[in-house]
């Protein structure tokens, strides 16, 4: 069998390639060139280095000259010449109008709704019938009570006529008696008949008065079958209708009408402390409505508390409105305008030229180039503007654009024409 014979004695033979030393040139060119490379990176490097603090200097010699041009620059201010304001002040409250009068109608009588002649809405009268209530056990104890008055009444009658034989009877047996046809005890006993007689008359006269009161009482309540208007005004809510039970009861009586008198309404506001000394009963007021813009319903400061509620600083009052012609209801929101004297001069100034900061409220003001600051004395904050009573004089300059970071004693340049 034949042999296959190996890969490496198919191969012919080759000559091995002989060994070459590093050429010393080549290697000199190469680390000159690497040391121009890092000679290059080393530059640029320093370089950038070079631009960087060169712009950053740059930047730092601008900021510093910018601040030198802030620190030395005089700010230019507007200012207005300060008044005293010593004329009423308008005070705006929020406001809820209610009925001059209402009340609750409950039963009296105890039956059931025969007649109902108003609902809510309806305008009503003093005494007007706004309900018949049908109660004919009412009507019965009355029948009853009233035939028991007759009966008293006969038996007043009757004792009249007894305790008038009793008295005939007596005064002739007292003159028998003294004259000796009849015995002393026989008088005796006719002057104590009498004397009974009459007391039984007394006896029955109380009574028919007793009973006389009883009818007097069951008419009063079946005059509760007809329900009236306590006053003029207005039906707001009504709890029945035609056969509805109605129990008459102290404690759990049934409620039938709410009526309200709005021909004159009541306007409740509460005023701050800070307004309370300066206001009077009597001022006039004015009250608006915000859904009817234009109109104004004029009253006056009818009444107030005259006590100060612990809790909200604020006392009660209430501002009379004549609505004969039906303008408002009770439950409306409204805003009262009084005007309040003064208790003292105040200066106002916009809001805008407040300063606020740790020292609390400020002011800034312009004497002849220098800006000086007043701590403020708010007496009150309307918003837009301010109400000072104390820090500020009437004459004073006051700068309207404080500059930031204002501070006493800087200079300062006003505008040629002060905003007024």
């Amino acid at each position: 069998m034949n042999e296959i014979p190996s890969q490496t004695e198919l191969l012919p033979n080759r000559p091995e390639a002989p060994m070459q030393s590093p050429d010393p040139s080549l290697e000199r060119h190469r680390r000159r060139t690497g040391r121009l490379i890092g000679l290059a990176a080393v530059s640029g490097l320093a370089l950038l280095v070079g631009v960087g603090a060169y712009g950053h200097a740059q930047r730092e010699a601008s900021a510093d000259a910018t601040l030198v041009a802030e620190r030395d620059a005089v700010p230019v201010v507007r200012t207005m010449v300060l008044k005293a304001v010593d004329t009423p002040r308008e005070i705006e409250l929020p406001g809820s109008t209610q009925a001059f009068d209402t009340a609750t109608l409950y039963a009296r009588a105890t039956g059931y709704i025969a007649r109902r002649n108003v609902d809510i809405g309806s305008r009503v009268r003093a005494g007007a019938v706004l309900a018949v209530i049908a109660a004919p056990d009412l009507d019965q104890q009355l029948a009853q009570a009233r035939a028991q008055l007759v009966q008293l009444q006969a038996n007043v009658l009757q004792a009249q006529a007894t305790a008038k034989v009793a008295h005939d009877n007596a005064w002739r047996t007292a003159q028998t008696a003294r004259d000796g046809w009849t015995s002393q005890q026989q008088a005796d006993v006719d002057r104590d008949t009498l004397t009974a007689d009459t007391a039984a008359l007394a006896v029955a006269q109380a009574n028919v008065m007793a009973q006389q009161a009883q009818v007097n009482r069951l008419v009063e309540l079946t005059g509760f079958e007809q329900v009236v208007a306590p006053f003029d005004g207005v039906i707001t809510s009504r709890q029945i209708d035609v056969g509805s039970l109605v129990a008459a009861n102290d404690n759990s009586g049934t409620p039938l009408f709410s009526i309200a008198h709005t021909d004159t309404l009541r306007v409740q506001i509460y005023v701050p402390q800070d307004d309370y000394f300066g206001m009077k009963d009597g001022d006039e007021a004015e009250v608006t409505v915000p859904e009817l813009p234009g109109q104004i319903f004029r009253g006056r400061l009818a009444r107030n508390a005259n006590a100060l509620q612990s809790d909200t600083r604020t006392v009660l009052a209430e501002v009379d409105v004549d609505n004969k012609d039906g303008a408002l209801a009770p439950g409306v929101y409204t805003v009262v305008h009084l005007h309040e004297p003064r208790q003292y001069p105040v200066i106002t100034i916009p809001s805008q030229a407040i300063i606020f900061d740790d020292k609390g409220l400020q002011a800034a003001v312009d004497d002849n180039g220098v800006l000086h600051l007043r701590r403020l004395n708010v007496a009150a904050d309307n918003g837009a503007t301010v109400e000072v009573r104390g820090g500020l004089h009437a004459g004073d300059q006051l700068i309207l654009n404080p500059p930031i970071g204002a501070t006493g004693g800087m200079r300062v340049t006003t505008t040629p024409e002060p905003v007024s």
